[in-house]
């Protein structure tokens, strides 16, 4: 499969994974009233594990075997995960953005990073 389109295949994976990380995000803010940084980490881990099983499957139809995809794909979410942090924590908490907009931004930054180190190291 081209780059061009593994990306576009991942970015309609990440699509629903981010569907997945905004409504645990927004449930968490506002039906439990957590603050948006602790509740978009919480948020990211639920749509990291529906990333690894449509991405493995879908977007890099790799035969990796789980022992040796899923340790690597934790590494580079935990990657993704602290890029989350940092912008987040700038965005939100620093320069008081709302978290939303701050979390589509960040989102689509954490998309480039990982989709490269995915491509190239966890299921390549």
């Amino acid at each position: 499969m081209s780059t061009t389109r593994q990306l576009a295949t991942y970015a309609s994976v990440g699509a629903v994974a981010t569907a997945a990380h905004y409504a645990v995000l927004i449930g968490l803010v506002e039906g439990a009233g957590w603050r948006a940084v602790p509740a978009t980490l919480c948020g990211y881990v639920v749509g990291g594990v529906v990333a690894y099983l449509l991405n493995r499957s879908h977007t890099f139809a790799s035969d990796r075997p789980h022992t040796e995809a899923t340790w690597r794909f934790a590494l580079v979410a935990f990657a993704g995960f602290c890029v989350t942090f940092v912008l987040m924590s700038l965005f939100v908490d620093r320069w008081g953005a709302p978290y939303l907009p701050a979390q589509i931004v960040t989102t689509v930054l954490a998309m480039f990073v990982t989709f490269a180190l995915n491509r190239r190291w966890t299921f390549g």
